[in-house]
């Protein structure tokens, strides 16, 4: 008899018609629903100010496999503890665990989103807390599955502490304002993707195993500080990303074991906008700074280059890149003295494209770096040049002392 009890108590609000719905339908708006640890059937819509709390992610809502779970058609709605499970697989139709459509001041915190195509699909709005969630997608190839967080014409939100793995973007789109701080993102495609954005912070988030950390496109006016991103996997992985953006600042952040640090394309983009890369660590990475078409105006300081295979590459050897700044930074690769002890070289710090750096502009040659015949290649190209050597940067202040910098780690 106990057992049996015991099964009706869990199990029961599954079976009936849809008991958390009528719940719904019938609470006052602005009233709480505690819901006890079981499960309640999904693919409800939530049409008025409610919260609904559940205990400690045992109170599971489960989808039907079609459609997004939970629905959110109103202002200042609460969801709390809950474990939202079980969507609809339709790229098309965004089915996602929890969708805010036409909404402000909702709040999604301490939620567990499992085997949901898309985790929590914000459109048009604003000035909601996505905070302290645990999202995952479907068990699908990586290109197939839906993102962790989406925004669309949503602004001033707060995304913060939430932990994102096995999914594929946290995308914005059209989106500012918004604070993202201190998440965690792994195994997925892009941690962080913006698309036509402004005004937006990116702080103090951790990023490992990813495809990308951080890219921003079409963007402008937005910082990204104190962000870690480490070890972003494939022959193209990448830190941060900018593409035809203007009027950023990208500031002590460490992009540690990827294949590109930063790549920038066409940034800045708009005439009289500069971007400004200051106090940042690239440490150990394949290429830490990739310029592509037109990236010019970008001002380097204070960073720290160590252990990278190669400090920059200039992917189009295109001589826009000497209208960017570079100015204090630490090259490991500086060969000068500092014969007055005030902490700079004597000489500045210069970036040639010679023998040795022929696989920037054929990977293949990668196979020989640091091969017997491509350093011979070096030797007579600096002995006696047959041509002109392409320069990639000049500090004309670099820094002599780093101290300790392995402390970049969280």
């Amino acid at each position: 008899m106990k057992i049996l009890f015991m099964f009706l108590i869990l199990f029961l609000p599954l079976m009936a018609k849809n008991i958390l719905q009528e719940a719904i339908n019938n609470a006052k708006a602005g009233s709480m629903l505690t819901l006890p640890a079981g499960i309640y059937k999904g693919n409800i819509v939530i049409n008025k100010p409610l919260v609904i709390e559940g205990k400690n992610q045992k109170t599971i809502i489960h989808g039907n496999g079609n459609g997004t779970v939970v629905k959110i058609t109103s202002s200042y709605v609460t969801l709390k503890g809950l474990t939202i499970e079980h969507s609809g697989i339709n790229h098309e139709g965004i089915d996602s665990g929890v969708s805010i459509k036409s909404a402000k001041h909702c709040n999604i915190l301490h939620c567990k989103f499992v085997d949901d195509l898309f985790g929590i699909d914000m459109e048009k709005a604003d000035d909601c807390n996505i905070s302290y969630n645990h999202i995952t997608s479907k068990n699908f190839s990586i290109g197939l599955r839906g993102d962790a967080v989406k925004l669309w014409y949503s602004n001033d939100n707060i995304l913060s502490h939430n932990f994102v793995t096995k999914s594929r973007d946290f995308v914005i789109w059209f989106s500012n304002g918004n604070f993202i701080e201190n998440n965690y993102g792994q195994y997925s495609r892009y941690s962080l993707h913006f698309m036509y954005t402004g005004k937006n912070i990116v702080r103090n988030n951790l990023y490992k195993h990813n495809i990308a950390g951080i890219f921003f496109m079409y963007s402008q006016d937005s910082i990204a500080t104190g962000n870690v991103i480490e070890s972003s996997i494939g022959t193209t992985g990448l830190g941060i990303g900018l593409q035809d953006c203007s009027n950023f600042t990208i500031k002590d952040n460490a992009i540690v074991y990827c294949a590109l640090g930063v790549f920038l394309n066409r940034s800045s983009y708009h005439v009289g906008t500069y971007n400004h890369f200051i106090d940042n660590k690239f440490l150990y990475n394949t290429t830490a700074i990739k310029l592509q078409t037109m990236s010019r105006r970008d001002i380097f300081k204070g960073n720290i280059f160590k252990g990278n295979i190669e400090n920059i590459d200039d992917a189009t050897v295109s001589q826009d890149i000497i209208d960017n700044v570079w100015d204090g930074n630490y090259w490991d690769d500086y060969q000068g003295f500092d014969r007055n002890d005030d902490g700079t070289g004597d000489t500045p710090y210069v970036s040639y494209l010679y023998a040795n750096k022929l696989w920037l502009l054929d990977p293949d040659l990668r196979f020989f770096f640091g091969s017997p015949v491509m350093s011979i290649m070096d030797f007579l190209d600096k002995l006696a040049p047959f041509s002109q050597p392409i320069k990639l940067a000049e500090d004309k202040h670099p820094m002599m002392n780093i101290g300790d910098i392995d402390e970049y780690r969280k």
